[in-house]
């Protein structure tokens, strides 16, 4: 029975925070989204092309959407590519984060491979392989998503990169292989912090955007 709680544990802190062993970026590029999946507003797709003739300044973005520090960026984002909408941005991750958990959480490898590159990929499939073989699988809920701040915004030549800030509300419940709850509760939700970037090739027809790392923050 202590084997089993302690590999319970195990696997519902995997379920919660298995973003922090992820970091490392690559260059794999997929889309966020498949252009034919029906669930077209979790695109995380900018505005059409807009013009920017000369002499027109370009709009300032929400502040409220980024923090202080990721400002410059931000603004060096929308000159190199001034169809960025930080709005839309913002509403495409967040619903690309409840999209990825849930994903992971159920053990769909699958579902998620349109969404992220290859690392990322290869790191959540390790870990739900890991689990099916201690016998566990997790019953996860994302209860609500409090906040979703730009923290930070580059852009390299044609590579941009924008890096999100989730605070969010999560309930965590672990099963044994018999589907009994061995850990976890949820009526006891779980608030955490992470930051996702997403990445880009602005030169690129394709608007859509993956998601090259994750981290949880202390």
């Amino acid at each position: 029975m202590t084997a089993i709680i302690i590999l319970a544990l195990v696997a519902l802190f995997i379920g919660l925070r298995l973003y922090s062993v992820l970091g490392e970026r690559t260059g794999h590029e997929q889309p966020i989204l498949k252009p034919a999946d029906p669930e077209a507003d979790a695109r995380l797709t900018p505005r059409a092309q807009a013009s920017n003739p000369a002499g027109v300044a370009l709009a300032e973005p929400d502040e409220l959407a980024y923090l202080p520090t990721a400002g410059p960026g931000v603004r060096a984002l929308l000159a190199a590519d001034p169809s960025f909408d930080v709005g839309r941005f913002l509403e495409g991750s967040k619903a690309a984060y409840r999209m990825i958990l849930e994903a992971f959480w159920k053990g769909d490898v699958e579902a998620m491979r349109p969404y992220v590159d290859g690392h990322v990929l290869e790191t959540f499939a390790g870990a739900v392989e890991q689990r099916t073989k201690d016998g566990l699988a997790l019953d996860n809920r994302l209860i609500g998503i409090d906040q979703a701040v730009i923290a930070g915004a580059e852009v390299d030549r044609s590579i941009a990169l924008v890096t999100v800030r989730f605070e969010a509300d999560i309930a965590a419940i672990t099963k044994n292989a018999a589907g009994e709850v061995v850990a976890g509760s949820m009526s006891d939700a779980v608030q955490t912090r992470d930051r996702w970037t997403f990445r880009r090739d602005i030169s690129s027809r394709d608007p859509n955007w993956i998601l090259v790392e994750t981290d949880e923050e202390e």
